[in-house]
């Protein structure tokens, strides 16, 4: 059975002599027996004209509605024979990237997707620079204004492109880490980098549109996902929605890498999270050569199975110009199996032979010549390069180790799923991963790749208004906890910074590779 959207066609019991009861409570009736619901608030602009509608529509019309913490809300009535679209835009509201998708809110159909970069990176590449330039005169308003007006602009792009009209928006659901949904929002955020470390809002609640000046319909409502605190933001409750996270019997494990590594375990009953420093090298932070994804990054690395050569993949399959995250794991996945690195990651000089070079003190391997670059200048890894994406594997591993085995209790191999997340998870092949000792050798089966589930968690809401409770009953049961740099947590990460990990017995499948 469909489930029934945020549009329904009501009918309003028609007044007699008998029966007095004025034209709004008959609506507030009809809608509240629709809905199952104790309350709903319904606009005075609604009110203004609606004896005359109800009357002329035969005391039929189709509601557009919403809800808010404590009650539904009736954004407008329309002519029950009205058949413009009634649309939702759902965003995901990256730091370095924005992706929007443009659902019809009567059959929760995606009409079209755009992405574009978050504007506010001219200002800051990351949240710590654009939160230091928020605290700044002028600078909250600047910021706010440079995402409100790229949206705007994105949705009247998406809806002409699709043939609607951006009147037709209702919705913005939007989820961000903690920090762009301030800014998004247009709220102080600056206490979220001081100790002790405090939001300005956990929950935003549904807010008018306007009040946001999300250029969209005049009646529309806009729902940015709450966060936990200044760590664990609305995406990641956008993912355990979208993963069904909550929902599973058997523990699963969500984990989204970026600049951080942020990640859930648990099941319906408990779910625990924490978030950690793992990302930078895989991105471009650390890195030289690391890059986000785009035409000519490379990919995919692979050892050829005949000549043992290193072969690449670029997207687009044009000149490489650079690697990305999932490139630099498949990368030094294929060293360390090639041999060409050995369990500290240090480079062999003698099976690298001639792609090994030093420069300013620094040994560095060719993956690709300049004959073969896109950019005329040789695409290389340094150990220096190398050793961020070594700190970094060792990180992504521990984390997973403490918040696994020593707070939920429980054997890598007792996950029912592994969820990969995020622009970094669509990529990754878990192979590589588990070959460098990044995540855990478990059956590949187990992983799943979530892709943006930020966005898809954005759209979930858009689509069930069920969604809503879940939400915030996910916020609520949510157990975060804080990752102490302990002696504990040192001794564990020093082990695992070497290839696969100091005790290789944890990683049966490489066995026979290495």
């Amino acid at each position: 059975m469909k489930k029934k959207g945020f549009v329904r066609t009501v009918l309003v019991e028609r007044p007699s002599l008998n029966d007095n009861t004025a034209d709004a409570q008959r609506l507030e009736k009809s809608l509240m027996d629709e809905l199952e619901a104790d309350q709903i608030l319904i606009p005075l602009h609604v009110l203004k004209h609606l004896p005359s509608n109800l009357r002329s529509w035969g005391f039929q019309a189709k509601a557009v509605l919403f809800k808010n913490r404590h009650s539904w809300i009736l954004l407008d009535l329309l002519n029950p024979g009205y058949d413009n679209p009634v649309l939702g835009t759902a965003i995901d509201i990256g730091t370095t990237r924005i992706v929007m998708s443009l659902i019809d809110l009567e059959t929760g159909q995606q009409i079209g997707e755009q992405g574009f970069d978050n504007p506010q990176a001219g200002i800051g590449p990351d949240v710590l620079a654009r939160i230091h330039y928020a605290n700044q005169p002028g600078g909250l308003d600047e910021l706010n204004r440079l995402v409100i007006e790229a949206v705007n602009h994105n949705i009247a792009a998406l809806c002409e492109e699709n043939g609607c009209s951006k009147e037709d928006v209702y919705l913005v659901t939007g989820a961000g880490n903690t920090a762009m949904t301030h800014l998004f929002l247009g709220i102080e955020s600056f206490e979220i980098i001081k100790e002790p470390y405090i939001p300005c809002v956990n929950i935003p609640d549904t807010q008018p549109a306007g009040n946001l000046k999300l250029d969209i319909n005049d009646r529309g409502a806009a729902f940015l996902f709450p966060n936990i605190g200044s760590y664990f933001g609305g995406d990641l409750i956008a993912g355990i929605l979208y993963s069904e996270l909550d929902k599973k019997e058997e523990p699963c494990l969500m984990v989204d890498v970026g600049t951080n590594a942020e990640i859930v375990v648990g099941n319906r009953d408990w779910l625990i999270a924490c978030a950690g420093a793992a990302g930078p090298a895989l991105e471009g932070g650390v890195s030289k050569m690391g890059m986000t994804a785009k035409p000519g990054v490379i990919d995919r690395v692979w050892i050829d199975p005949d000549s043992s050569d290193l072969k690449i993949h670029t997207i687009e399959d044009q000149k490489p110009i650079g690697i990305c995250g999932s490139g630099m794991i498949d990368l030094a996945a294929s060293l360390f199996l090639s041999k060409r690195i050995d369990i500290r990651g240090k480079f062999s000089k003698q099976v690298c032979g001639d792609r090994l070079f030093e420069r300013e003190g620094i040994m560095e391997f060719v993956l690709v010549d300049e004959s073969h670059s896109g950019t005329g200048k040789p695409i290389c890894l340094s150990q220096v390069d190398l050793n961020s994406l070594t700190s970094s594997k060792a990180a992504m591993y521990t984390i997973l180790e403490v918040i696994v085995k020593n707070t939920a209790g429980l054997e890598f191999e007792k996950l029912q799923k592994f969820y990969v997340a995020g622009t970094f998870g669509s990529f990754i092949n878990p192979v590589s991963a588990i070959s460098i000792g990044m995540l855990p050798d478990i059956p590949i089966s187990t992983f799943e790749v979530l892709g943006n589930s930020s966005l898809g968690g954005a759209k979930v809401l858009l689509q069930d208004p069920d969604a809503f409770e879940r939400i915030m009953t996910i916020r609520q049961s949510i157990t975060y906890i804080e990752l102490n740099v302990n002696q504990e947590f040192m001794n564990m990460f020093s082990g695992a910074k070497f290839y696969p990990h100091t005790d290789a017995s944890r990683f049966p499948s490489l066995k026979n590779k290495i």
